[in-house]
C-alpha cells in the first residue's frame, strides 16, 4: 500500500516535468526513444549536447542558452531541470509547441532535443471599424510593430492599449477590440492581423461630483476644469468631447488654482470615472482642500546691489496677503510685463542671478519667507552670431539685434531682440531661440540666436467682380529680395534673395475697360548703416467704357503717381517710436468722368507726409499685447494763397489744376490677453481732410470712402482712401443728406471708426496662422466739421474668421449686420458677407 502511495505522489511531481516530454502512458518507467528511465530511480547524468529543430528566424545557440540545458552540466533525471527548460522557452512568447526529447543515453551522458513550434509573424494589421483618417493615424502608430514581429499576448497587449489610448483621446470611452489571423500569402508562417474596433459612442461628461470641499463650492471647482465640461442644456459649445489626457491636465490645473487662493495644501485624493450612459461618463472627484494660508514677514538675504527697500517694492506683495506659489514665482521671475526681481537683475548684467524663496516658518495660517539671493557676477555681451539663416544674410539680421558687444548684458534687449527678428517676417518666431553662453573666466557671456528661415515671398492671383465686370488680379511680392545681386545670374533662386528689401509687382486688369499696375520697393537700411528706410513706388491705372473718346457717351480716367519715402527708427520718446517722411506726385486725367468736383481737366497733386508711429505689438500676425499707434500729416502746398487767381470767378480748369489740402489721420489699436487664448482687440481711427481756400473749397480727391471689405476693386489708386466697416456693403456710410452718388463715389471729408474684437487662435504654426473673431463696430463720415459727432455712428456685430499663409498672405471671410439704415440705399445694412485678400497686414489688419 505503501508503493502505491508513493508511485502517485511520484505521478503528481513529474507530471509537469515530463508533461511535454514525448512519452508512452505512465508508468513507474518510460522509454524516451528507445532508452529507459526510472521514474523510482533518479539518476544524474552529464549534458552531452542538446539541439534544437522547427525553427527557421529565430537563432538556435539563443534558444539552447534559454533552455539553460548547456553542455557539460549535471542534471538528475528525471528530475526538475527538464520542467524548467521548457518553462523558460513558453515564457519567451515564441512559440505555440515547445516538446523536449531526450534523443540518447550514453552511459552517464545525456543528449537533448527541443522540438518546437514558431509563433508567426505580424507583416500588417489591418483595421476595421474607423474612419480613414483614423485608420492612418493608428498605421503610424502601429507602424514599428508591423513587419515581422512575433504574435503573441504581448502584442495583443500592446496593439489594445494604443488603440484605445487613440480613440480615448478622440473621445471614444468604450472602444471594444477583436483579433482575427489571416495568413499573409506573400510569406510562410506570416499573417495579417485584423483589428476590429467597435468605438462605441463618442462620450461626454454628463456630470461632475465633488467630495471633501468646504470652502469651494462645487460649481467653483468645475469652472477650474477648463477643457473637462459638464454637459448642460445653455452650453453650446463648452461641453465637447471628453479626453483623457486633457483631463488629466486638468486635475493638475485644479489643484494649482485651489493652491492659488492661498490653500497650499490643496490635493486631489482620488478621482473616479464612471458609464453614466451608452454616451456619457460621470466625473468623482475627492479633494483636500487644508487650511488657507496668507503671506506672512519676508525677509531679503545676499542682496548687495540693491537695498531691501527697492527689492520689496518690486516685488510687491504685502502682509497679510493671500499666499498663492504662482504669484509668489510671478514676482520673482514669472513676469510677462518684466515688472518681477529677476528681471531687474537680468537687465542690469547679471545673468546667473537667482533667487530663492525658502519658507522658513509655517505658524498657524501664515507662512514667513525668506528670499535668499545669489547676484553673482556682472557680465558683458561679447560675441554675437545668427545660426540656421540658410537665405537672409547675418547682417541683415544681426542689424535687428539689440545685444550689442561690449554693452551689459540685459534680458529685456534679448527679448527685444526676438521680437526684431520676428517682424522681419523671414523666420519662424516660435523657433527663435537665443542662447546666452556665460565666459566665466572672463566675465563675458556669448550669445547665439537660432532661428529658422520660413517662406516670406506671397503671391496673389484672384478673380473678381466688379463694375458688373470680371476682373484679374496678378500680385508678387518678394520680402527678402537682394538688389546688389541683380545682375549675379548664379542668385536667382527664383529671384536675388538675402539682403531684406522688398519688391513688390501688381496687375489688375479686366480688359480695356479697367487696367491698373503698380510697382514698390522698399530698403530698410539704406547705405547699410543706419536704420534709416527708403522706399520708392509708382502706379498707372485707367478706367473707361470703352468707347472712342470721339464718342458723346465716352468716358475716362487715368491715374499715375511716384512716390518716395524715408523712415527712421527714432529713441525718443522711447524706442518704440518710428518716422517716415515721404514725397508724392499724382496726376489725375479725366475725361468726361462723373463722380468728382469736375468732369473733364487734369489735375495734380503734390504732397508732403510726415507720419509718426509707435507700435509695441508683440507678434506681426496675432499680437497678445501692445498697441500700434500712428498720426499722419499729408498736405500740400496752399497754392491758392501763393498766386493772384480769384477762385471765386475761377473756371474748374484753374481751379482744380492744382490740387490742395490738409490732411489729417489718427489710427490706433490696443492689444490685451483676457484669459487664455483669448485676445481683446480695442481699434479707434480718425480722419479729417481740410481746405485752405474757402473759395476754392475741398479738394476732388483724397477723401474718406467708409464701408464694407475695404478691398480696393476698381477704387485702386483712384484718390480715395477706402476704409473696411463689416456689416454695410462698400462705400455705403455716407453723410445724412449727401447726394448719394457723388458721396459713394468721390467720398466724404471726415470719418470716424471704432471696433471691439474678441479673436480665438485655432492654428498657430509656421505654415499657417489661423484665428476667429467677434467684432462690434461704429463708424459714421460727415461733410463737415460742424457737424462732426464722435458718438452718431452707424453700428454692427458680427462674427469672422482670417488665416495667414506665407506665400497668400491675410485672408478672411467676415459676416456682419449693420442696425441703422442709410436712407437713400435700402440694401445697405443688414446682413452682409465680407471677404478680404491682404498681402500687406500694416498697421490694421
Amino acid at each position: 500500500m505503501k508503493r502505491i502511495y508513493q508511485l502517485i505522489f511520484l505521478l503528481l511531481i513529474g507530471l509537469p516535468t515530463i508533461a511535454q516530454i514525448r512519452q508512452q502512458p505512465a508508468t513507474a518507467s518510460l522509454k524516451v526513444n528507445g532508452l529507459d528511465l526510472d521514474y523510482f530511480s533518479p539518476k544524474e547524468y552529464v549534458i552531452g549536447g542538446t539541439t534544437l529543430t522547427g525553427t527557421k528566424y529565430l537563432d538556435k545557440e539563443t534558444i539552447i542558452i534559454l533552455s539553460k540545458l548547456t553542455k557539460g552540466e549535471r542534471v538528475t533525471l528525471p528530475g526538475e531541470v527538464t520542467a524548467s527548460a521548457i518553462k523558460n522557452l513558453w515564457a519567451q512568447g515564441l512559440f505555440d509547441d515547445v516538446q523536449l526529447n531526450v534523443s540518447k543515453l550514453v552511459g552517464d551522458t545525456v543528449f537533448f532535443d527541443i522540438e518546437v513550434v514558431e509563433r508567426p509573424r505580424l507583416t500588417s494589421f489591418d483595421i476595421t471599424g474607423i474612419s480613414k483618417s483614423q485608420k492612418t493615424d493608428l498605421n503610424e502608430k502601429l507602424a514599428d510593430k508591423a513587419g515581422k514581429t512575433i504574435v503573441n499576448d504581448n502584442l495583443y497587449n500592446t496593439t489594445s492599449a494604443i488603440v484605445r489610448k487613440y480613440l480615448l483621446d478622440k473621445g471614444y470611452f468604450f472602444t471594444k477590440i477583436d483579433y482575427v489571423s489571416k495568413p499573409d500569402p506573400n510569406g510562410e508562417n506570416n499573417v495579417i492581423l485584423q483589428v476590429n474596433i467597435n468605438k462605441g459612442k463618442r462620450v461626454k461628461v454628463h456630470e461632475i461630483n465633488f467630495e471633501g470641499n468646504k470652502d469651494f463650492r462645487s460649481s467653483k471647482l468645475r469652472k477650474y476644469l477648463k477643457k473637462t465640461k459638464q454637459q448642460a442644456f445653455y452650453k453650446i459649445f463648452g461641453s465637447g468631447k471628453f479626453s483623457k489626457e486633457k483631463y488629466e491636465e486638468d486635475k493638475l490645473k485644479l489643484v494649482a488654482k485651489m493652491q492659488e487662493k492661498g490653500y497650499r495644501d490643496a490635493a486631489v485624493l482620488k478621482d473616479s470615472i464612471y458609464q453614466y450612459s451608452d454616451k456619457a461618463i460621470g466625473i468623482k472627484l475627492k479633494v483636500h482642500e487644508g487650511p488657507k494660508y496668507y503671506f506672512g514677514n519676508v525677509t531679503w538675504v545676499g542682496n548687495a546691489k540693491y537695498d531691501t527697500q527697492t527689492l520689496k517694492k518690486i516685488f510687491g506683495i504685502e502682509k497679510g496677503e493671500i499666499f498663492s506659489e504662482e504669484k509668489l514665482e510671478a514676482k520673482l521671475r514669472g513676469s510677462a510685463n518684466g515688472d518681477d526681481v529677476s528681471s531687474l537683475y537680468l537687465n542690469d548684467g547679471y545673468l546667473t542671478f537667482n533667487i530663492d524663496p525658502i519658507q522658513t516658518k509655517i505658524q498657524n495660517d501664515t507662512v514667513d519667507i525668506e528670499m535668499r539671493i545669489y547676484e553673482g557676477p556682472q557680465y558683458t555681451n561679447n560675441k554675437i552670431s545668427i545660426v540656421g539663416n540658410t537665405i537672409t544674410n547675418d547682417r541683415v539680421v544681426l542689424r535687428e539685434v539689440r545685444t550689442k558687444p561690449g554693452e551689459k548684458f540685459s534680458k529685456a534687449d534679448l527679448i527685444r531682440t526676438v521680437r526684431e527678428i520676428g517682424q522681419l517676417g523671414n523666420f519662424d518666431e516660435s523657433k527663435t531661440n537665443p542662447i546666452p553662453k556665460p565666459n566665466t573666466a572672463d566675465g563675458t557671456v556669448d550669445i547665439e540666436y537660432h532661428v529658422e528661415e520660413k517662406p516670406s515671398d506671397q503671391i496673389e492671383l484672384s478673380g473678381g467682380f466688379g463694375g458688373g465686370r470680371v476682373i484679374g488680379t496678378l500680385g508678387l511680392t518678394f520680402n527678402n529680395f537682394s538688389l546688389r545681386n541683380i545682375f549675379n545670374g548664379n542668385a536667382y533662386k527664383p529671384l536675388p534673395k538675402g539682403d531684406g528689401q522688398k519688391l513688390s509687382l501688381r496687375g489688375q486688369t479686366n480688359g480695356k475697360y479697367y487696367q491698373s499696375y503698380s510697382f514698390s520697393f522698399s530698403e530698410p537700411w539704406f547705405g547699410g548703416k543706419k536704420p534709416v528706410s527708403f522706399g520708392v513706388s509708382a502706379f498707372t491705372s485707367l478706367q473707361s467704357n470703352g468707347l472712342a473718346l470721339s464718342d458723346a457717351n465716352a468716358y475716362k480716367i487715368r491715374l499715375n503717381g511716384v512716390s518716395f519715402s524715408l523712415g527712421r527708427k527714432l529713441k525718443w520718446p522711447d524706442n518704440w517710436f518710428s518716422l517716415v517722411h515721404s514725397i508724392n506726385l499724382n496726376q489725375y486725367i479725366l475725361n468726361n468722368y462723373q463722380g468728382y468736383l469736375f468732369k473733364t481737366g487734369t489735375s495734380y497733386n503734390l504732397n508732403l507726409t510726415q507720419e509718426i508711429a509707435r507700435d509695441s505689438r508683440n507678434h506681426n500676425i496675432f499680437p497678445t499685447g501692445g498697441s500700434y499707434i500712428k498720426f499722419t500729416i499729408q498736405a500740400t502746398p496752399p497754392y491758392s494763397l501763393l498766386n493772384n487767381v480769384n477762385y471765386a470767378i475761377a473756371s474748374d480748369k484753374q481751379r482744380y489744376r492744382f490740387t490742395e489740402y490738409h490732411k489729417w489721420k489718427f489710427e490706433s489699436q490696443w492689444f490685451q490677453t483676457v484669459t487664455g487664448k483669448l485676445v481683446l482687440k480695442a481699434q479707434a481711427q480718425f480722419g479729417f481732410l481740410g481746405s485752405y481756400n474757402k473759395a476754392v473749397g475741398q479738394s476732388a480727391f483724397e477723401r474718406f470712402k467708409l464701408g464694407g471689405d475695404g478691398m480696393q476693386g476698381f477704387d485702386f489708386l483712384q484718390g480715395s482712401e477706402l476704409i473696411a466697416m463689416r456689416g454695410y456693403s462698400n462705400n455705403s456710410v455716407v453723410p445724412v443728406g449727401a447726394n448719394i452718388n457723388n458721396a459713394q463715389t468721390s467720398g466724404s471729408p471726415i470719418f470716424t471708426k471704432y471696433v471691439l474684437e474678441l479673436r480665438y487662435p485655432v492654428i498657430n504654426s509656421q505654415q499657417a496662422t489661423a484665428f476667429v473673431t467677434a467684432f462690434a463696430e461704429g463708424g459714421n463720415t460727415w461733410n463737415k466739421f460742424s457737424d462732426y459727432n464722435p458718438f452718431n455712428v452707424r453700428r454692427s456685430l458680427g462674427i469672422g474668421a482670417k488665416i495667414f499663409l506665407p506665400i497668400f498672405g491675410l485672408l478672411g471671410i467676415d459676416y456682419g449686420y449693420g442696425f441703422d439704415k442709410i436712407p437713400g440705399i435700402p440694401d445697405a445694412n443688414k446682413g452682409q458677407f465680407h471677404f478680404s485678400i491682404a498681402q500687406q497686414l500694416g498697421g490694421f489688419n
